[in-house]
């Protein structure tokens, strides 16, 4: 396990432009002397769908927190659009989406208003300019939410409440959209239409990465797979992944790609 590769600001600054939108190399990480995550290397290039799967406790959040910046890795280098990952600060391109259960149900604000947050990073807190007010309204659009624009998110169902956020993303004109396990709890009827968005934003050019514990819908929508249980067992094409051992491995059984969702 290499970890020669320091994290310099010299290195950052020769990152060419299109290149890798996020990355992990060599990372290692643990919250106590029992790693969580080991030798990892990943990379996300502009345009790509990409969905990381793997048992619970298996690190698929502590990666996305990696490449988030929200953590540092113990070795190795994570970078976030070429900087380091904990030290990235250009809000207006990163777009989030947490689980339902932590959207906030008690937030008295329309989805209007909660789309409106993804205009801060660009004009503060300040009032919007009608082209602000414009891009708002295109992203509710996008989402096929303008029915429920002045309605209030404890108004909405689970899978209206998570477009209404990636709505609020949309508005930041984000170049990476994250979702972390995005469906739970939501009805599975408002998950195939959840999946068919992101299929189109992405068809649009959005570089989305999902934490996703729904292997069908994984298999069904996203172009790359990557697998762990705290190590990657793989990383590639969706069609190759299903055709691998790689989730039974990473599992340590025969799971069910096309069963029921759970």
């Amino acid at each position: 396990m290499s970890t020669e590769q320091p994290q310099t600001t010299e290195s950052v600054e020769e990152t060419p432009d299109g290149g890798p939108v996020a990355e992990l190399h060599g990372v290692d990480f643990g919250y106590t002397a029992t790693p969580v995550v080991e030798d990892i290397d990943l990379r996300i290039d502009p345009g790509e769908y990409v969905a990381v799967v793997g048992p619970n406790g298996s690190g698929k959040s502590t990666v996305m927190q990696l490449l988030l910046g929200l953590l540092e890795p113990d070795t190795g280098t994570a970078r976030l659009f070429g900087d380091p990952s904990h030290r990235f600060d250009d809000g207006e391109r990163l777009g989030y989406v947490a689980q339902q259960a932590s959207a906030s149900k008690e937030m008295p604000i329309t989805v209007r208003e909660v789309v409106k947050m993804g205009r801060y990073p660009h004009v503060g807190f300040g009032f919007l300019s009608a082209e602000d007010r414009q891009i708002v309204d295109d992203a509710i659009g996008t989402v096929g939410m303008t029915a429920f624009a002045n309605r209030r998110i404890t108004q909405l169902s689970g899978g209206q409440r998570q477009r209404a956020f990636i709505a609020r993303a949309l508005a930041g004109e984000a170049d990476l959209l994250v979702l972390d396990e995005p469906t739970v709890g939501v009805d599975a009827e408002s998950v195939e239409a959840f999946y068919e968005l992101l299929e189109s934003l992405n068809d649009d050019g959005m570089t989305i990465l999902l934490i996703e514990h729904d292997l069908r819908a994984v298999t069904e929508h996203a172009e790359r797979v990557v697998c762990l249980n705290g190590e990657i067992y793989f990383d590639g094409p969706t069609d190759e992944f299903v055709d691998s051992d790689a989730l039974a491995r990473a599992f340590g059984t025969a799971a069910n790609l096309m069963g029921d969702r759970s």
